[in-house]
């Protein structure tokens, strides 16, 4: 068995573009504990870091994940209910962490992905797959349902597309993951590096503070009272715009040079 630091792996270049690889490539990249509870501390050692700018995530080998590992389903069938509860809850609260990191977070989705894997997908604010990858949410034919993974592949996709999916535990292609939502991209394996490099260069255009309320904006115009959107956003913008990073921003542009985050 591999020591816990290298079932998931963290490098981070000189721009700040974090790498987080999921690194059981022998097992698919399947979720066991030790890689959930590792992942969580890579999450929250990345949102942590300040010099971290972006976070991609991806998987070693030919699988971005399998879902759950094999020998842990097997072991989950002999826990009890209150065992199998504090398991999933620990998935739970990863999946949390990702969807909240503090950061733009890309998928690269180097293969396919079933189960928890496609909720891993789901929690990445963008998502850029292989055109050959295939997906699947076959949960219900174990007589479970994606239950941790839920509210993110709902958000990403839609009721009725989550619907269709859940109950069928049907197989998704790239082209089709692409049309309900769950990808932004599916391109051929040979252009997927150059495609999130390209990416990555537009969200180091844009400020991290600005990143961090972008992403909070969009849970707020999700769950605000309507009624309350127009002086939240107002104060919103009232703050960012006398912040530091807001006048940088500013007063580079009208001055026809480059923020200071891009220096």
């Amino acid at each position: 068995m591999s020591p816990l630091s290298e079932v998931v792996l963290l490098s981070k270049d000189t721009r700040g573009v974090a790498t987080i690889t999921l690194n059981r490539p022998d097992k698919r990249n399947a979720f066991d504990d030790a890689l959930v509870r590792r992942l969580h501390d890579v999450i929250d050692e990345v949102a942590a870091d300040a010099s971290s700018r972006v976070a991609i995530l991806t998987g070693a080998g030919k699988v971005f994940c399998a879902g759950a590992d094999l020998e842990h389903m097997r072991k989950q069938g002999t826990m009890s209910e209150q065992e199998n509860y504090e398991d999933a809850l620990r998935f739970a609260h990863c999946l949390r962490a990702l969807d909240r990191m503090n950061k733009p977070v890309i998928a690269r989705v180097n293969g396919g992905a079933y189960g928890g894997g496609v909720g891993l997908i789901a929690c990445a604010d963008i998502a850029i797959a292989i055109d050959t990858a295939k997906f699947a949410l076959t949960e219900v034919r174990f007589g479970i349902v994606p239950a941790a993974i839920s509210p993110y592949v709902v958000a990403a996709i839609g009721q009725r597309q989550a619907r269709r999916w859940f109950l069928t535990a049907m197989t998704l292609d790239a082209r089709a993951a692409r049309e309900v939502g769950l990808l932004h991209e599916a391109v051929n394996g040979d252009v997927l590096d150059q495609t999130v490099e390209d990416c990555i260069g537009l969200l180091l255009q844009g400020g991290p503070a600005a990143h961090r309320e972008a992403k909070q904006l969009v849970r707020d115009a999700m769950t605000l009272e309507a009624n309350s959107l127009p002086d939240h956003t107002a104060k919103l913008l009232a703050r960012l715009r006398g912040s530091a990073e807001g006048k940088e921003g500013l007063t580079a542009f009208t001055e026809n040079r480059n923020p200071d985050w891009k220096k």
